[in-house]
């Protein structure tokens, strides 16, 4: 077997929550200064307390292999490949990586704001290591595959986000780096996009023979393109395999009741200390009510809020938007903004549905996954032959009439 072309061992990163920041220049060390004398710090010492993001970790990648990093909102995902990509430095253990590698972690990854979408094109693939030539010969293909033609002398800080992840995606997925790494980030674009990109993928670990690793809430999508899944839990290790086991295992780990009573930290100024469904569960069909509550843990407005229903594998059935029609919604430190929704009819098959929010607000804009489960119900319908299993029903219940004739000619 070929050596690993990516290889961890005991990986462990520690993030000490409440510690100060060093202060090099000598305006930050005026401004900690004078926070010392005149500020909260004089009177009370801080806490600080360690988290481990990551603790033990460790996992073999293969030249040309597509591996699937899954696991619940804090499992340490996004921390694993940012330690991978050397964004940020382990704390313990040891990664060998050989060979380029690109990522795409979040939007504006590896771009330069001031400069065009030409330039950058150009600029990706210096730090890649290729020659002029080499990203010349990439060009065409690249702005053809991100659909931004009319905007490549336009700099890319006034690109919408759809437009700066097509082309930062073009750019990392067609530059040839050995190792390809992405994360959620490609849920920005729209639909069409994501397939477009779940196909390059596909393409580059395939007949590429490059190196893919590829974290993502959408379950169908890694069991498409990865050959084997690590599951994290907790910053560890939870399982590593067969992508349908370890996707099972976590489901199994996101099947819990809504977050009443539990508050669940989202952003820098919000987390959320509800979000249910009455009844849960509920009969295909029938009414249901939302109740989601937000607490501000600093001033913040709210721009936009809306709750992302899901299947089990990912793919998004619903959204509801809760935006306020007349725009932002201040809330005070430790104020809370409440949401209540009546669905006259929830028409979906049985089955485990994952709940979700997409928020924008001062400090923060993204989608939030797996924060509470749906269980629907079937509902008897004796009336009618006996149903298909749910498997092969799709996820909608139709409510629909029919005629039949015979006759002849």
């Amino acid at each position: 077997m070929a050596d690993p072309i990516i290889s961890v061992h005991g990986l462990g990163k520690e993030y000490r929550l409440g510690a100060t920041l060093q202060h090099d220049t000598l305006r930050d060390q005026i401004a900690h200064g004078f926070q010392r004398v005149f500020g909260k710090g004089a009177k009370e010492k801080r806490e600080v307390e360690s988290f481990w993001a990551l603790k033990d970790v460790s996992f073999d990648v293969q030249p040309g292999e597509a591996i699937g990093i899954i696991g619940r909102n804090g499992a340490g995902k996004s921390t694993m490949l940012k330690v991978l990509s050397q964004i940020t430095e382990p704390t313990e253990g040891e990664i060998r990586v050989r060979g380029r590698l690109a990522s795409l972690l979040e939007v504006g990854t590896g771009f330069h704001p001031e400069l065009s979408g030409r330039e950058n094109i150009f600029l990706n693939g210096v730090i890649l290591g290729m020659t002029k030539a080499e990203v010349r010969s990439k060009f065409d293909e690249i702005v053809a595959f991100a659909e931004v033609e009319k905007f490549l002398d336009t700099p890319v800080k006034r690109y919408s986000s759809g437009m700066y992840v097509r082309l930062a995606f073009a750019v990392a997925a067609h530059l040839q780096p050995e190792i390809l790494v992405v994360d959620e980030v490609l849920a920005v674009g729209d639909a069409n996009f994501q397939n477009k990109c779940l196909g390059k993928m596909g393409d580059v670990a395939r007949s590429g023979g490059r190196t893919v690793l590829f974290v993502s809430h959408n379950m169908a999508a890694v069991q498409a393109l990865c050959g084997r899944v690590v599951h994290l839990r907790a910053g560890q290790v939870a399982g590593i395999g067969d992508p349908v086991e370890q996707i099972n295992a976590y489901l199994g780990d996101i099947r819990k009741p809504g977050v009443e009573g539990e508050a669940i930290p989202l952003t820098k100024d919000l987390e959320a200390t509800r979000l249910d469904f009455n009844p849960d569960p509920v009969p295909s069909g029938a009414p249901v009510k939302l109740s989601l509550e937000l607490r501000a843990k600093m001033a913040t407005q709210v721009m936009e809020v809306a709750v992302l229903i899901l299947s089990a594998h990912g793919a998004r059935v619903a959204i509801m938007d809760f935006r306020n029609p007349r725009g932002a919604v201040p809330v005070p430190e430790g104020g809370l903004a409440r949401w209540e929704c009546e669905i006259d009819s929830l028409p979906l098959v049985e089955g485990e549905y994952r709940v979700g929010l997409f928020l924008r607000s001062t400090q923060h804009w993204g989608d939030h996954y797996d924060l509470a489960t749906l269980t629907v119900q079937a509902i008897d319908r004796q009336q009618e032959l006996a149903p298909y299993p749910a498997a092969y029903r799709g996820l909608m219940e139709l409510d629909y009439r029919f005629k039949f004739s015979t006759g002849n000619g």
